[in-house]
């Protein structure tokens, strides 16, 4: 097993209509006014930016997100991730009830040396950290699909 290799899938139910998450989602430099653990988000040109996160765990992260895919039709945007963590992450809106459910899929390698050396005894503490960190971003687009 390769402890610093990550697997993660989220759902959020939303009370919105998927076209309305998806015009959230696809805006991530407007993520660190709803979503408290995305620190800074700088646009860098149209298709990649860097954003520093950090949820309960005492460490920032920094990444380079590049956009491989965004379909508004099939509600999927993607990225390439790279810096502290290299991969893809992707968010896909589909219909669900009255509503929408956002289902964010990530599959990444940790890169940063320090959480390099903690992957063993650290896996479960990031594991829970980034349970958190979307758990506290669903309750965030819920505030902020409510108040738009």
């Amino acid at each position: 097993m390769d402890w610093n290799h990550y697997r993660f899938r989220t759902l959020w139910p939303l009370p919105a209509p998927p076209a309305a998450v998806f015009a959230v989602l696809e805006r991530p430099e407007d993520y660190p006014r709803w979503w408290p653990q995305v620190r800074s988000v700088t646009r860098l040109d149209a298709a990649t930016g860097v954003l520093t996160i950090r949820s309960l765990l005492p460490y920032d992260m920094t990444l380079t997100a590049r956009e491989t895919r965004r379909d508004p039709a099939a509600g999927v945007l993607e990225v390439a991730l790279s810096g502290d963590i290299e991969g893809w992450a992707r968010w896909t809106v589909t219909p669900a009830g009255t509503g929408a459910l956002a289902r964010y899929d990530q599959v990444v390698d940790v890169t940063r040396p320090l959480l390099r050396r903690l992957a063993v005894p650290g896996r479960p503490l990031f594991r829970a950290n980034h349970a958190l960190m979307m758990a506290a971003g669903r309750r965030g687009i819920l505030r902020h699909l409510e108040a738009v």
